[in-house]
């Protein structure tokens, strides 16, 4: 029987394991009951999204009940120890609806400068993006291997991703546009798993506006792990939400952030 406490990335590993089972009983199920948050426009929840807050929770309350918790479905919890994590039990709820595999689980645990752990984690690929100071790996199907940003320089060779085609405001959409007007390719729809894909090299940026702390906390924490940066569009820290600029190196960073930053 096991007498040492759990690792901080122990803890963060169980809650996706809680968060997983919670989740794929209700995956493409059909006639999946959806509420909507918003009295005007759509913004999907569902009972998934309730159970794998409830069960990542149930784990903080075992493991680290003095930590603070915020999580999207329940609000914040306050903690005693300077410590707070931060929980997105489905990122991508309109995708999970629609059935596509773009949605994922998003934990990162902060301090008071911003995430120090994150996971993204996608249920039913069964792949799981890890970032700390010392750790930056993904396991899935093909094993685990390290996460490592690429070395892309120039926006004309660059990939681009963003969940919406219609990026916050007016004025966020046309910063959008006027990046995606230079990169080589463009791609929507993708949720955290964008994110991810930058952490693991298989892209170059994520632009998106209109955020809140739980759904870039995660992200930030794996794809600076991975070798990437991520800050707002004028360069500032974008732990707490609002506009977010993740890109796979300071170059790529650099020459994004020169247009988005007239926005």
């Amino acid at each position: 029987m096991r007498t040492t406490p759990l690792s901080d990335i122990e803890i963060a590993e169980e809650m996706a394991d809680a968060a997983r089972a919670a989740i794929l009983p209700y995956f493409r199920q059909g006639n999946l009951e959806t509420s909507n948050k918003l009295a005007e426009g759509f913004d999907p929840v569902t009972i998934a999204d309730r159970a794998a807050e409830k069960a990542m929770r149930g784990v903080l309350s075992r493991h680290c009940p003095n930590d603070g918790v915020l999580g999207e479905e329940f609000g914040h919890t306050e903690g005693n120890s300077g410590r707070t994590w931060v929980l997105d039990p489905i990122d991508g709820t309109r995708g999970f609806i629609s059935g596509t595999p773009t949605w994922g689980v998003l934990i990162a645990l902060s301090a008071q400068d911003g995430p120090v752990l994150g996971v993204i984690d996608q249920p039913y690929i069964g792949e799981r993006f890890i970032g700390t100071s010392e750790v930056a790996q993904v396991t899935g199907p093909l094993g685990t291997n390290a996460l490592k940003t690429r070395a892309t320089r120039a926006l004309d060779q660059a990939t681009l991703f963003t969940t919406f085609p219609e990026v916050g405001t007016s004025q966020d959409r046309a910063g959008f546009r006027a990046v995606a007007e230079q990169v080589q390719l463009t791609r929507y729809g993708m949720d955290c798993y964008a994110y991810a894909l930058v952490a693991a090299g298989q892209a170059d940026l994520v632009i998106e506006a209109g955020l809140n702390a739980y759904d870039i906390q995660a992200p930030i924490a794996v794809i600076q792990a991975a070798g990437g940066i991520v800050t707002d569009w004028q360069g500032g820290p974008a732990h707490d939400g609002g506009r977010a600029l993740a890109a796979a190196n300071p170059d790529i960073h650099a020459a994004a952030l020169e247009i988005l930053r007239h926005y």
